[in-house]
């Protein structure tokens, strides 16, 4: 299956060093390039990519309003957003991660590294290493007190449900948590489909962040 890619990024060199790699590779096709947010919106409505390469910080429009706009057109077209960032965690990444976002990438990561992260997002997983998870327990610790509204809905969660979401929580990847309950990975597929529609949300990303800011899932435990 053809993965088709857009690519966001205010730096026209990195654009085409993105480009020429992925299109070295059959199973990619580059649909588009944008120099900044708002071109970045109105090409994913225009060609609809699987996956986009979105880079945090962009005129006109930044990368975190174009990834909650790019999010609204999930209702016609299933469409995952990768963050790119300079840094090991942009000050921005995790307000990216709320928007939408299905995780984020180095800009220096190796070809590999970057096919692999497209594939992974555009495969409907997660791209949290374990530094990015801790990075965000970190910033759950600044916060006054659990924000979300969503404790309702966690409490129609069933017992292995919660389970599974403790596990997404944790960083592992469905394999991981078939592996860790001792069940098939359509089963955990199913049961984190059934959470994230439970939760209304888009991805185990965001599961992640409502595990935290509810109080479901708390640093340690």
């Amino acid at each position: 299956m053809t993965i088709k890619v857009l690519i966001a990024d205010d730096q026209e060199l990195v654009r085409a060093g993105f480009r020429m790699v992925l299109e070295a590779r059959e199973d990619f096709q580059v649909v588009g390039e944008a120099a900044d947010g708002q071109e970045a919106v109105t090409l994913a409505d225009a060609t609809r990519p699987d996956v986009v390469l979105m880079d945090v910080r962009m005129p006109v429009m930044d990368g975190i309003e174009a990834t909650r706009r790019v999010m609204a057109f999930r209702n016609s077209a299933p469409v995952h957003v990768l963050m790119l960032t300079t840094f090991d965690f942009d000050q921005y990444v995790y307000d990216a991660l709320r928007a939408g976002a299905a995780g984020f990438m180095l800009k220096d990561a190796s070809p590999e590294q970057l096919a692999h992260g497209i594939r992974t997002v555009a495969a409907g997983e997660a791209l949290l290493a374990p530094s990015v998870t801790r990075r965000l327990i970190e910033r759950y610790l600044q916060l006054p007190a659990p924000r979300s509204n969503r404790q309702d809905a966690l409490a129609d969660l069933t017992s292995r449900e919660r389970e599974v979401l403790r596990l997404v929580a944790r960083g592992l990847s469905n394999q991981d948590i078939a592996s860790e309950l001792h069940l098939s990975l359509a089963t955990v597929k199913s049961h984190v489909a059934r959470l994230l529609m439970k939760l209304g949300l888009h991805d185990r990303t965001q599961a992640v962040i409502v595990a935290y800011e509810s109080g479901f899932i708390t640093p340690g435990g």
